[in-house]
């Protein structure tokens, strides 16, 4: 690493399972360069507890956003629900030259975090990753062939833009695996509609992704749902396919809506379908079968909160 890399700050705000990704990536090349960003109990919990990644306790370094003002490049890995509440913290550590990759999954981050602190310190990204997590423990496969973390910018030719180059620097020589896109919207709808049409249909009935290939209903859900994506994608200008990979899974995998429902966690619900719904409407377009998923899952995260319990 040069010496101008070395003088790079990188900070993560957010500490789930991406961020852990990113902490287990990133800490030998940056060392007390890397830091994770919390105050108040959070804060004072992470720097106590850290992390335990793939059975590996990893101490972090913690700074407020205030102690962070003026980092390098700035990943945001929250929770989409905390997204809205976070964006002072956001803009309290941005500084003049900060660029800001947001790892959220969705398809409207970058669009909420730069109507804050201004879309010319953003790139685009998104990220494939499998995970299980409970606590301060997150336990992951190592990405390989297509998953990993994906870079790029509208418009521009593949690893031109300068801001993805320093991104992508970050990431040389360490164990993250990342890709250069040449169509990043295209690679953020894409992943927007497998999350809409696997994650839904399997919360929804609390069984392990080997049911989509069993049950013809299930797979007719998943289809249904997709095509409504497909559609709004199209009148967005982004032309993605009603055909999709779902990439290599375990019959018995529960992704990350149900094992929030698992945990007695909100859902990303509304990073989901209430965004795909929200952007139908605002063009007409009717998402009929994501309403319906909509209104189960909320009911869901009800019977979650104890609103009702009728067992």
């Amino acid at each position: 690493m040069g010496d101008s890399e070395k003088k790079l700050n990188i900070g993560i705000l957010g500490a789930g399972a991406i961020g852990s990704y990113l902490v287990m990536g990133l800490s030998e090349k940056f060392g007390d360069s890397l830091w994770v960003i919390a105050d108040g109990e959070r804060k004072t919990r992470l720097k106590n507890q850290g992390l335990i990644i793939n059975d590996r306790k990893y101490d972090l370094h913690v700074k407020t956003p205030e102690q962070a003002k003026g980092v390098d490049v700035l990943f945001v890995c929250l929770k989409y629900n905390g997204l809205k509440d976070a964006l002072e913290d956001i803009h309290t550590a941005v500084g003049e030259h900060t660029i800001v990759v947001s790892l959220l999954n969705g398809i409207d981050s970058e669009e909420i975090i730069g109507s804050r602190i201004g879309m010319e310190k953003m790139i685009y990204a998104m990220i494939r990753i499998s995970s299980q997590r409970s606590g301060n423990s997150v336990n992951f496969p190592l990405p390989k062939g297509a998953t990993g973390i994906y870079l790029g910018m509208p418009g521009t030719e593949i690893g031109q833009d300068l801001k993805v180059q320093t991104v992508a620097s970050v990431f040389d020589g360490t164990p993250i695996v990342y890709h250069l896109s040449s169509n990043i919207l295209h690679d953020i709808w894409d992943k927007f509609g497998v999350n809409i049409s696997r994650n839904l249909p399997q919360a929804i009935l609390g069984v392990g992704a080997g049911a989509y290939d069993d049950s013809r209903y299930m797979d007719d859900l998943c289809r249904k749902l997709r095509h409504e994506v497909v559609v709004v994608a199209h009148a967005k200008g982004v032309e993605i396919s009603e055909k999709f990979k779902s990439g290599e899974y375990k019959p018995t995998q529960r992704y990350s809506t149900l094992q929030d429902i698992d945990a007695g966690r909100p859902t990303e619900i509304e990073m989901f379908s209430g965004a795909l719904i929200r952007m139908g409407r605002e063009m007409n377009i009717p998402c009929p079968y994501n309403e319906a998923v909509y209104d189960l899952i909320k009911a869901l995260e009800e019977k979650n909160s104890g609103k009702f319990n009728y067992s």
